[in-house]
């Protein structure tokens, strides 16, 4: 029986690789930027599937090929997937799937590191010990927020929001509000639902974005959503990066609307805007979000079994 011919569009942890080469004959590029429209374009005419990664070019257009398209599913590796324009795929007749759950509780945790580096200015510090300039500890030195009994806000309760909210709860005693479009009425922690996103905003000393993107979340956080948060709180985004309007947060940070932010993810990732870098009260990571090996393998097995099962003509485990 001939092998289904799947492409890679990014070498994955190498237990994937493995498990894939042995079911598949697979095509992995070797680039470390993602397709272009017209590479795309020519993959979905050349493959039986394709495992897409972060910021792929599956646009509409990257669909609309003269050329027959062999591609029946995209396996996307990773929880968001607005890189793929699944109603241009559905249209077509191809399969989006993702790898929802995997990627919880380490996002989580990034978000939480983040939420304690901005308060405690942890990256300062490390600069200014390395610096050879230190002269010692001083009473009013390098003061930070405090983060055990405060506020926390959550912009979007999903699996990630969730995970936050408990980790913030029982691990520093936070008040949780949140604004999630559906309710939640089985949380495992107190939580108290707000109506509209600019009053958790308002409430909060900590406010967390964990939406998904896509074209109704794009610039969610605006101008006015930034000016309804206090002085001295702080925005954590963990969820992509164009959910923020990335010029209204710098204005916000330059004047001094709100203290500080903790970013993982930017508008027009990998590029980070020169006015951000130049800031001492924003932690920037390059989308360490999942960078832990269990967890990447983890995605990648699962973007494996909805290859597996598609193939099988069974419904997929995790279709979008």
């Amino acid at each position: 029986m001939t092998k289904k011919r799947v492409l890679i569009s990014r070498r994955l942890p190498e237990a994937v690789m493995d498990s894939a080469n042995s079911s598949y004959e697979v095509i992995a590029r070797d680039a470390e930027v993602p397709l272009s429209i017209d590479e795309a374009r020519s993959s979905l005419a050349e493959f039986d599937g394709i495992v897409p990664t972060l910021g792929d070019g599956f646009s509409a257009e990257a669909f609309a090929s003269s050329r027959p398209l062999r591609c029946r599913i995209l396996a996307n590796f990773g929880a968001g997937y607005n890189h793929i324009d699944s109603a241009a795929a559905a249209w077509h007749g191809i399969t989006v799937t993702n790898t929802p759950g995997a990627v919880t509780d380490a996002t989580a945790d990034i978000a939480l590191t983040l939420i304690l580096t901005t308060a405690r200015r942890i990256v300062e510090g490390d600069r200014l010990a390395r610096s050879g300039t230190w002269v010692g500890w001083q009473p009013t030195q390098m003061l930070g927020s405090h983060v055990t009994g405060k506020t926390l806000g959550i912009i979007g309760m999903g699996r990630i929001g969730q995970a936050v909210a408990h980790r913030c709860h029982f691990g520093f005693g936070m008040k949780v509000v949140y604004f999630s479009r559906s309710p939640k009425s089985d949380l495992p922690f107190p939580a108290e639902q707000l109506d509209k996103p600019g009053q958790v905003m308002n409430a909060a000393d900590f406010v967390v974005v964990a939406l998904p993107g896509g074209t109704e979340t794009h610039h969610f956080i605006n101008d006015g959503l930034l000016s309804t948060m206090q002085p001295h709180a702080f925005l954590i985004n963990v969820s992509r990066g164009d959910v923020v309007d990335e010029d209204a947060l710098i204005v916000a940070l330059e004047n001094k609307t709100i203290a500080g932010a903790g970013l993982d993810v930017y508008e027009f990732e990998p590029l980070i805007p020169g006015r951000l870098l130049d800031m001492d009260n924003v932690v920037l990571l390059p989308h360490l979000g999942t960078s832990v090996l269990e967890v990447r393998e983890a995605m990648g097995f699962m973007a494996l079994e909805n290859l597996k099962a598609f193939f099988a003509g069974e419904e997929p485990p995790n279709p979008v």
